[in-house]
């Protein structure tokens, strides 16, 4: 009895565990598209379908040059020539995608394509009609693993823009303006004029100006080319201006009143491109010089700093007026202010489309000028022997604030500081002069030297002494006995 019961629980097990294995068998089957040969064939466009590929398998037959672990297939012929793109977005696992033509064992890869969106792929291409596309969904990005999850695949025919044509060229209506297209599948036309870019993928607007001024055509991205036109029909095409593709550089040009403009856009790439026209803003300018507040004696130089970024038509002219009746025409100039006053100076900059911007600076000029005409010194002293020195300082401009400093001489050849004094030196008629007293005594080191040489200096700090030659005088020797 025992055995028997214990016989039937074996076979209840060995049947329990054969179920288990079975389920397990079934839940994770490859898909149905496993296979080059079993490739699920696309029957028109567009087409979206979501796989399970969590038991999908790389064939030895596979092609390896993108990612092709856990790989599964689909295919497309069209019946006629189109544009079209695949992609995986919509998938939950990390995918590659890749396109191919002809036979298992020699194909001849077409697009690759890994994370165009998150972890997602999309592929782009252009398909001849009757040609036989294979799509390769695989798991990314190698490491030997087969298998996915849930795979969404689809693909969908691009269509040119609306405005691929001139013909079609899409109004522009109040400015600013903005438009945005898919050039994919755009295409050049018979007898599209080659610019300063060869046309391949463009497209066409139309701006009638409702009054004489400047504007600025530009693209987001700005890699894209504008060239710009007037006339009715391809043949009779006048082109006005023209933007290189990659320059980034936008379009400004001046505009009539009651004048048609056509716009040549050509994408760069595949991306979508926003058309923006807008009325030219003016070109940017300021200036700078130096000193900030020079003197009658200063030439000073003046330093602009301009540009037309915003509308990339460069600065053309020129024209400064420095406020004393006199002009430059230069970009950096140089000019003396021949008297103490307050100048307007303006700088004045053009573009080749004729907008212009200013700006405009006093320029306080100000000489301030302190001159030592007088250092008095005894003639001889003895070691030890305490000396007077009376430094006289001219002053015939500002009130200035001045700092007379007293050095003598070293065996050195150079100078050490005895002392400084500080005080105001009002302005005084020629002639008169504002005295500074020193006390000196002699030491021992004059004495070794025999003769004792005095230099003293004069500062009106904060402000700037336009003559600094006459800011210091030397003394006659004292002789050291």
């Amino acid at each position: 009895m025992v055995r028997r019961t214990a016989a039937r629980l074996a076979v209840a097990v060995t049947g329990a565990i054969a179920l288990v294995v079975g389920t397990q068998t079934a839940a994770v089957a490859a898909p149905t598209n496993d296979d080059y040969s079993a490739a699920i064939a696309v029957e028109s466009l567009p087409f979206t379908t979501t796989i399970d590929t969590s038991a999908a398998t790389s064939d030895e037959t596979d092609p390896t040059g993108c990612y092709n672990n856990g790989s599964v297939w689909f295919s497309f012929t069209p019946t006629r020539d189109m544009r079209i793109q695949a992609d995986t977005i919509g998938s939950d696992y990390d995918t590659a995608l890749s396109a191919w033509t002809g036979d298992q064992g020699s194909l001849t890869q077409v697009a690759c394509n890994d994370n165009y969106y998150s972890q997602h792929s999309r592929v782009a291409l252009a398909v001849t009609a009757g040609t036989t596309y294979r799509f390769m969904a695989g798991y990314c990005c190698g490491n030997g693993r087969d298998g996915g999850g849930s795979l969404r695949f689809s693909i969908t025919e691009v269509r040119p823009p609306a405005n691929d044509d001139f013909a079609g060229a899409i109004p522009v209506g109040a400015l600013p303006y903005a438009n945005t297209q898919d050039y994919q599948a755009a295409t050049p036309e018979t007898g599209e004029p080659s610019s300063c870019f060869t046309p391949t993928t463009t497209a066409w607007y139309s701006y009638t100006a409702t009054t004489t001024g400047s504007v600025t055509a530009r693209t987001d991205p700005g890699y894209a080319g504008i060239a710009v036109y007037t006339g009715t029909s391809l043949a009779n095409l006048a082109r006005v201006g023209c933007s290189e593709v990659y320059s980034y550089r936008p379009l400004t040009f001046r505009a009539e009143a009651g004048r048609t403009y056509l716009f040549q856009v050509a994408a760069a790439g595949i991306n979508q491109h926003t058309f923006q026209l807008d009325v030219a803003p003016p070109p940017t300018v300021e200036f700078y010089y130096y000193p900030d507040e020079p003197s009658s004696f200063d030439a000073i130089p003046f330093s602009s700093s301009v540009g037309d970024y915003a509308a990339g038509g460069g600065i053309s002219s020129y024209a400064w007026d420095f406020g004393d009746g006199t002009t430059s025409t230069e970009a950096n100039p140089v000019h003396r202010l021949p008297a103490d006053g307050d100048y307007p100076v303006r700088l004045t900059v053009g573009t080749p489309d004729g907008r212009s911007a200013s700006v405009a600076h006093v320029v306080r000029v100000r000489t301030h000028d302190v001159a030592i005409v007088g250092l008095t010194a005894p003639a001889k002293a003895r070691v030890g022997q305490s000396i007077t020195v009376e430094v006289d300082v001219r002053n015939t401009r500002y009130e200035e604030t001045v700092q007379v400093s007293l050095y003598r001489s070293t065996a050195s050849g150079g100078y050490d500081l005895i002392g400084s004094s500080t005080k105001p030196v009002p302005v005084k008629d020629t002639g008169k002069t504002t005295r500074f007293s020193f006390t000196y005594t002699v030491t021992s080191a004059d004495l070794a030297l025999g003769k004792l040489t005095l230099r003293a200096t004069a500062d009106p700090s904060p402000n700037r002494d336009a003559l600094l030659v006459d800011n210091e005088l030397i003394s006659t020797p004292i002789v050291i006995r």
